[in-house]
């Protein structure tokens, strides 16, 4: 049965949708009555080609079926590629499409493919529609929703970007079996930091479980249950704060740290999930270190980032000057001050920027010594 969650917002409202074995049926959920509004029928479908390789020729099938006049265009795999030559690469193939006002554009893939093909629907003939189809259990917790789109610059992630809203998020859990575990524990990180910023319920649901870092090691009703909550989560929290006036700045938990250390390593030897928990361990740190928690939620965190088998220690080459310099560099900077998302108690967090850079480094530094966290 599939379960739909309506992302209600003053314009562009959409429902995202998540059913398992309906990758088959995207064409249908594209012209059927969950789909808000009306869109044409020429379209260009954006993947990776490991992606495709699983899944392509099944949703090109769905979207012919459904009477689109379909081409696909595939951009090479992997964060380092996430630039605005890669963007360029998708104009290009819209042109040759001749896409329209009226066409749309769907994201078959992860986060990048996510964030890049809706950056390039964002700006191609000044906005066209698009789709988010996510293959990654992070992109559907996460990058699939909420309208954030955009590429990275050399000084850091996403700093090149808009907002713009999907019209549709169809979200298949099947297509989970081929994820490679790395992938799933890093999505993993995503949903553990809604149980710490927003939902209890969905920290303990984790806290009991038998097991969560592998899709064959997680029962299918806790998979429905880690994305229905994830994505009522983020729901609740772009409904109410759509461009990040305030509310929605809490989303970052976990990403400050984390995109400063993805930047350092270039990109390459970790994946974004696994930088959001190293910024969450950082985080449980410094919030106890300023008294804003307790060592008892602290652990709590820590144990369930153990449990999802992600890494808790800071890469030892990682200048911890650098780090704390690239900081102010992150789009959250205000005023000159880092921000940081905070918690105070597990399914609650405060925004502050008054986070001493001593304190910040000296949090860095435990981390990258074994068994320092």
């Amino acid at each position: 049965m599939a379960a739909i969650i309506p992302i209600p917002l003053p314009q562009n409202s959409y429902n995202v949708v998540i059913a398992a074995g309906e990758l088959s049926a995207l064409g249908t959920w594209m012209t059927g009555e969950v789909m808000v509004g009306q869109m044409g029928k020429r379209a260009l479908l954006v993947s990776n080609p490991t992606v495709f390789a699983h899944y392509g020729e099944t949703a090109l099938a769905s979207l012919r079926a459904a009477g689109f006049e379909v081409a696909h265009h595939l951009i090479p795999d992997g964060e380092q590629y996430k630039t605005l030559d890669a963007i360029a690469a998708i104009y290009n193939a819209a042109l040759a499409h001749r896409l329209e006002r009226s066409s749309v554009m769907v994201a078959l893939g992860g986060g990048v493919v996510g964030d890049m093909t809706g950056f390039a629907a964002a700006t191609w003939l000044r906005g066209i529609s698009f789709v988010q189809v996510p293959t990654s259990l992070l992109a559907m917790v996460d990058a699939s929703i909420g309208g954030k789109t955009g590429v990275n610059h050399p000084q850091g992630k996403n700093l090149i970007g808009a907002f713009h809203q999907p019209r549709l998020v169809l979200i298949d859990p099947d297509v989970l079996a081929t994820l490679p575990e790395r992938e799933f524990r890093a999505g993993m990180a995503e949903v553990i930091k809604y149980g710490v910023i927003w939902d209890l319920g969905l920290f303990e649901r984790l806290e009991q479980s038998a097991a969560c870092d592998r899709y064959d090691r997680t029962s299918p009703d806790l998979l429905h249950h880690i994305l229905v909550q994830s994505c009522q989560a983020k729901a609740d929290v772009v409904s109410r704060d759509e461009k990040e006036g305030g509310l929605r700045a809490i989303l970052n938990y976990g990403h400050t740290l984390g995109h400063a250390i993805e930047s350092l390593m270039n990109y390459e030897g970790i994946v974004h999930g696994e930088g959001v928990a190293l910024g969450m361990v950082a985080a449980g740190h410094l919030a106890h270190r300023l008294g804003l928690w307790s060592e008892a939620d602290n652990q709590r965190q820590q144990g369930l980032i153990d449990k999802a088998q992600l890494p808790r220690q800071i890469p030892p080459q990682l200048s911890i000057e650098a780090m704390v310099d690239l900081l102010a560099s992150d789009k959250k900077v205000k005023d000159g001050k880092v921000r940081f998302v905070l918690p105070t108690a597990i399914g609650s967090v405060t925004i502050t920027d008054q986070v001493p850079r001593d304190l910040i480094g000296s949090v860095v530094a435990d981390l990258q010594v074994p068994g320092g966290s």
